[in-house]
């Protein structure tokens, strides 16, 4: 295979989260006394650090960001955990990657935690050897230190044969620091124009279109 490891992304790129991301943005929003009409507008808020997102679109300071977090997860942990379902064609591909051999990696800047509950909601956690995440306290959110901390903890040096999957610019980056390659999908909520910016090596419209990259 041309890529014999493969890290995803998950909001945008396995699951679609957009509604249980937004009702909690919008019931930490509330706590502030800010009341949220159209609840799309807060699809920003889904892929990167939620303090970021609160300091960046509402001029939160950083304890305003972090209590928002706090009250975010109030819902998230109830509801919003489970407000989400897997793109077409996910698990078909992420079967067939490992038929064909890869070993597949979840690299996401949602807390670890929360990340592995919703991959055994989705009934997908067999197919993952690993799942890295960041941190409940804030830190390690960054994709770049995700998939630091995830090729530190394996050992690492050449990355080569490896693949990142993602839906929005953080995952390029972060990838491209590490010296791996990566694919943006157009079915999340990333748009072409962004993944030309940021250099993605491939940009995808269906989760199959991975089999031919990663088996030529």
């Amino acid at each position: 295979m041309r890529y014999s490891h493969i890290l995803f992304d998950l909001d945008g790129t396995l699951v679609n989260s957009e509604q249980g991301i937004t009702n909690s943005v919008a019931y930490a929003l509330s706590s502030f006394g800010i009341t949220v009409t159209d609840k799309s507008t807060l699809r920003p808020f889904i892929g990167p650090p939620l303090v970021d997102s609160f300091m960046k679109y509402y001029d939160f300071s950083i304890q305003e960001a972090k209590r928002a977090v706090e009250e975010y997860r109030v819902y998230y942990r109830k509801s919003g955990i489970m407000e989400n379902e897997l793109y077409p064609g996910v698990k078909e591909t992420l079967y067939s990657l490992r038929s064909y051999g890869a070993e597949l990696w979840l690299a996401t800047s949602k807390p670890t935690v929360f990340a592995k509950q919703i991959l055994e909601h989705m009934k997908i956690d067999d197919l993952f050897s690993h799942c890295f995440g960041a941190e409940l306290d804030g830190s390690r959110d960054s994709k770049e230190s995700v998939i630091g901390y995830a090729l530190q903890t394996q050992g690492i040096l050449d990355t080569e044969d490896f693949l990142m999957v993602g839906d929005r610019f953080y995952d390029l980056v972060g990838a491209h620091a590490h010296g791996i390659d990566a694919a943006a999908v157009l079915y999340g909520f990333g748009s072409f124009e962004e993944f030309k910016q940021y250099r993605a090596d491939y940009i995808i419209e269906a989760p199959t279109e991975l089999l031919n990259i990663c088996a030529n």
